[in-house]
């Protein structure tokens, strides 16, 4: 069993995972648990083998509880792994890396604003503050790990966008985050609909190019 490469699920128990039989064992006792966090340490590990992969599904995501694996293994990968990150070979590489990833984020920074102001088309006497609700949502929605609509795949960046918007001004232009919300199921989701098409409405009027009070109005106030 423990020559067995396996993905395991954990278990309330230390030191104990289930397998998908249900059946609840232990690691070997030389076996450690390699927690999640460092990619590359994992992979050599893994192919180093064998190993058990403690995973769990939450909702639609999939949630790494690490890798047991063999002590001796582990520290040997890790070993040769920080030797090799030491190198000027290794830092110039990451250097490259991160200079490129940098490229690309603000590339599609820049895509997301300009899918922003083309979602949101104010008339031209509105352009300014069209400029500056772009921005913010930008802001707030791009970077990396903000675990935003804007990092998701599953949709066009149009969708991304439009959907982007309407979530910030759930936030800073309604009264969603003070409302008591009753704990029925479906209730969230029919409280953030009703705000989306208060927040909707608010935009159509900026497109029309009706006049506005802005010092009464939310989103005015809210990018000011």
């Amino acid at each position: 069993m423990p020559d067995e490469t396996r993905t395991v699920a954990p278990y309330y128990k230390p030191r104990t995972v289930r397998f998908d039989d249900g059946t609840v064992v232990s690691p070997p006792l030389e076996w450690d648990l390699l927690p999640p966090g460092d990619a590359g340490l994992t992979r050599r590990v893994k192919a180093a083998g064998p190993t058990w992969t403690v995973q769990q599904k939450k909702g639609r995501r999939m949630i790494s509880h690490g890798v047991w694996a063999p002590s001796d293994v582990i520290d040997a990968e890790r070993a040769r792994l920080l030797a090799e990150r030491e190198t000027p070979q290794y830092q110039k590489r990451l250097a490259t890396d991160a200079a490129r990833r940098e490229r690309v984020q603000d590339a599609y920074a820049d895509e997301f604003h300009a899918s922003i102001l083309a979602f949101l088309n104010f008339h031209d006497m509105y352009a300014d503050i069209a400029e500056r609700l772009a921005e913010a949502v930008t802001a707030h929605a791009v970077p990396v790990g903000s675990g935003t609509v804007a990092r998701t795949k599953r949709i066009s960046i149009e969708q991304r966008a439009e959907a982007a918007v309407i979530a910030w001004m759930r936030h800073q232009t309604t009264a969603y985050d003070n409302m008591s919300i009753a704990r029925v199921k479906g209730r969230r989701r029919e409280v953030r609909g009703e705000l989306a098409k208060i927040s909707r409405q608010l935009l159509n009027g900026y497109r029309s190019g009706a006049t506005i009070d802005a010092t009464s109005c939310p989103l005015a106030r809210a990018v000011a």
